[in-house]
């Protein structure tokens, strides 16, 4: 038998071989990694994974780490999916302590040479459609400590699900710390994510303030909606005369339609009443009544209760 005949029938053999071994190393996987979430949840104290990556002697980073090479080698012949799925399920099924969330996170971790930013964006979105909002925030503030996710997209993943989680107070403080000093630069839908935060939990005084500092660096708002909820602040405050300020300054994004051009009405009056006609009598093709979603502008957002000036 010729050489090439020899090797080509041992890539077969080790290619069978593979297929094999993918279901026993994706239940060895699980087993193993939640064999490590349990004696992590158990020991006095949790070795941050930080420690693990800086100390050679316990990394899985390592390359001397004869340990940490078996778990990679293990890991990269389970799928992205798998680990996505496992990752999401443990999580749901957690207790809520933070000790044990931040120890599975970072057994899961640990078998990643790098860090899997990519699919815990993923699951945080799986948490999300479970409306597990305390889970969301203990997630973003683990990558957080690991020096991840540090971006407006993730801050404002954050101040969203602590204000689903009834903590807006603690969104307030997340965004003085991180955000609010640099308001020259802050994206508008961020802005207004916040700006709505202080609107619905009646944070009147600190919506003005920093609708106020955005002004200060001559910022124009993209849209009616957050002019509507600054103006009815100052009602609500009794400052009647910024609340006329604002809508007089801004008076030009009530005149506008979504694309910002202003609202016509051609043709003459017996053309506008036919194309009336026609309009209703033409059938839906989907049966279905169209509909505007605006859950990215917060317009679900409700008006605050009126306080009581003692």
């Amino acid at each position: 038998m010729s050489r090439s005949m020899v090797m080509a029938k041992l890539v077969r053999q080790i290619s069978q071989l593979e297929r094999v071994k993918v279901q026993p190393l994706t239940c060895g996987y699980c087993t193993m990694v939640r064999a490590q979430i349990l004696s992590q949840s158990n020991a006095s104290e949790i070795t941050s994974f930080g420690d693990r990556v800086n100390n050679p002697a316990v990394s899985p980073y390592s390359g001397k780490d004869s340990e940490g090479l078996r778990k990679h080698q293990v890991g990269e012949n389970v799928s992205r999916k798998d680990k996505i799925s496992f990752l999401t399920s443990t999580l749901l099924e957690l207790k809520d302590s933070k000790e044990a969330v931040y120890g599975a996170l970072d057994a899961w971790v640990a078998w990643e040479r790098n860090f899997p930013i990519g699919p815990l964006k993923i699951v945080l979105n799986n948490l999300e459609k479970e409306q597990q909002w305390h889970r969301v925030v203990q997630v973003i503030k683990w990558m957080l400590s690991k020096g991840q996710g540090t971006t407006m997209g993730t801050y404002g993943q954050l101040i969203r699900a602590l204000d689903m989680d009834h903590r807006a107070q603690e969104a307030h403080e997340f965004w003085v710390k991180k955000i609010g000093s640099d308001l020259h630069s802050v994206p508008w839908q961020l802005c207004h994510l916040m700006i709505s935060v202080y609107y619905r939990n009646n944070m009147l005084q600190n919506l003005v303030q920093l609708f106020k500092g955005l002004e200060a660096f001559d910022r124009k708002p993209p849209e009616k909606l957050i002019v509507q909820k600054v103006a009815d602040a100052y009602d609500l405050l009794g400052l009647l005369e910024d609340k006329e300020r604002v809508l007089e300054k801004y008076k030009d994004l009530f005149n506008q339609t979504w694309k910002g051009t202003p609202k016509k009405r051609g043709g003459s009056p017996m053309k506008r009443k036919e194309k009336s006609r026609q309009t209703k009598r033409a059938p839906n093709p989907d049966g279905l009544q169209n509909t505007l979603d605006l859950s990215q502008t917060c317009a679900h957002d409700h008006k605050p209760m009126l306080l009581s000036m003692s």
